[in-house]
């Protein structure tokens, strides 16, 4: 999902990539064999899509974007609005303005997969959102911002764990499963 590498954590997210999710702000050029998954959450997004493979005309949206973007144009989809709607609806229940893109990405899994396997995704034990790949020193910040709800996303995760619906990895480098429902081998 969006800015996130798989080279030098592959014993904490494995080392395949079939979706990769992103929006503009978080676009990174993708290797022929990944589908690239655009979460628009704006009007722009689809025009910069658009742009990115062809003209290059759109650079910025609140920020700037990356011009072009290397993905085979033959596995493009775009995430409907529709379905951003139901997950806000019904998952996130508008705790925070909408739903983070990983959070997005895991009920697309539960729609369209017969396993989820989550690795890398989630909370410390303070709640604060982190990247595995990365020193995030504002790993606070959506509480202040109220974009994503980290709390009410983080409960959610673990209700689907509880269920036995999804699996959920630690995201430290051991990738030691969190839920009981997984026996490491």
């Amino acid at each position: 999902m969006n800015k996130a590498v798989t080279s030098g954590f592959e014993s904490d997210v494995g080392r395949k990539t079939t979706h990769h999710f992103l929006y503009p702000e978080s676009a990174i050029d993708l290797p022929a064999d990944v589908h690239l998954v655009l979460v628009p959450f704006k009007t722009l997004d689809l025009q910069w899509i658009a742009s990115a493979l062809s003209t290059g005309q759109i650079t910025k949206t609140y920020m700037e974007v990356k011009q072009f973007i290397k993905a085979d144009k033959d596995k493009v989809m775009v995430i409907s609005p529709a379905f951003l709607k139901y997950v806000n609806d019904k998952w996130t229940e508008h705790h925070g303005r909408y739903p983070s893109t990983g959070m997005l990405a895991v009920i697309f899994a539960l729609h369209t997969c017969d396993e989820v396997s989550v690795f890398g995704y989630g909370a410390d034990v303070n709640g604060n959102w982190h990247h595995y790949w990365e020193e995030n020193k504002y790993a606070s910040a959506f509480r202040k911002t109220g974009v994503h709800n980290a709390d009410f996303e983080t409960k959610t995760l673990r209700k689907l764990v509880e269920e036995g619906k999804i699996r959920q990895y630690t995201p430290e480098r051991t990738a030691r499963p969190i839920n009981k429902y997984i026996r490491k081998t």
